[in-house]
């Protein structure tokens, strides 16, 4: 075998040629390297430099109260459509009007802004010889701010504001009571009252008549003063939270109440009889008070219910 001698010089250019290749991937490298901590430099300081965003203005709160008056005869019906958030306080009367009393709160950032939202985070009234409705208007509704107010800002929309409702009405009176996020309280009134809300802590006293309320979230005090129920009964469903039912001494009427998913019944109340063929548990209760009478109906998806004797006061 023949092997080609390799002089020394070419040794040398060869070894140049490996050492200048390995120099432009040197030189290369760095020449990147001091770019990336140029750029970086250069976006720190363009961050330092960058104009911290304004804060908003603080809200000013402004609250207002109006008051109306409207005749109702004998037997008519009042329907209340509250505000998303407000309360809402009815108490039966011996006139033969209704009385209505709100105080609305409003959340600005400027003065000028308390215009646009007034018009618009407001109620009105529709009535006829019989028939009285009190309607919610408000930036909650979607189809009413397009018809009336298609201009409006939008960084207004989300602007908190409430309205809390008291009214006074014949006492014999059917009401429609149609509540947002707020409590709720009734007293007085004898006649068929339907009650929703999506969330309330509610305060009801109840005389007679029919009364059915749905209510998705919080807490219902009922309470029956009267020793016997005067009218086709009461039907009440939560779906989550607590239900306290107060019967006086003595009372007599048929009780139904259950709890559908999880919580439990407390039955402080004596003298409740399961009715035949039924067992009293902590889950279902279908019993009579007394020699029965009205039916009261009471459903609690998760929460407890509990039944107990009215405190005389």
């Amino acid at each position: 075998m023949i092997h080609n001698p390799v002089s020394a010089s070419e040794v040398t250019i060869r070894s140049c040629g490996l050492l200048n290749c390995d120099r432009h991937r040197l030189l290369l490298l760095m020449l990147l390297t001091l770019a990336l901590g140029c750029g970086v430099a250069k976006a720190s300081v363009l961050q330092k430099n960058k104009a911290a965003p304004n804060p908003a203005p603080p809200l000013i709160k402004r609250t207002s109260t109006r008051t109306e008056v409207r005749r109702l005869g004998y037997g008519g019906t009042v329907t209340v459509v509250g505000a998303p958030v407000g309360s809402i306080v009815i108490e039966g009367w011996n006139k033969s009007e209704v009385e209505i009393t709100s105080e609305i709160e409003l959340n600005a950032p400027t003065e000028a802004d308390f215009e646009r939202l007034g018009a618009v985070n407001n109620y009105f009234l529709d009535s006829d010889v019989n028939h009285l409705k009190i309607l919610t208007t408000g930036m909650h509704d979607k189809p009413f701010m397009r018809r009336v107010a298609k201009d409006f800002p939008k960084a207004l929309l989300g602007l908190p504001w409430r309205i809390d409702y008291h009214l006074r009405v014949p006492a014999s009176t059917d009401l429609e009571i149609h509540a947002g996020s707020g409590n709720v309280t009734l007293n007085g009134v004898d006649g068929a009252i339907v009650f929703t809300a999506p969330q309330s802590e509610a305060s009801l006293t109840l005389l007679g008549g029919l009364f059915r309320s749905t209510v998705a979230l919080g807490k219902i005090n009922v309470t029956i003063p009267n020793r016997s129920w005067r009218g086709s009964g009461v039907d009440i469903q939560l779906a989550a939270g607590d239900l306290t039912v107060e019967l006086p001494a003595g009372f007599s009427g048929d009780i139904d109440a259950s709890i559908l998913r999880s919580g439990r019944i407390n039955n402080g109340y004596v003298g409740l009889e399961a009715l035949d063929g039924t067992v009293m548990n902590e889950r279902v209760v279908h019993a009579r008070a007394g020699v029965g009478g009205g039916n009261l109906r009471f459903i609690v998806g998760d929460g407890t219910i509990s039944i107990k004797k009215k405190i005389e006061q």
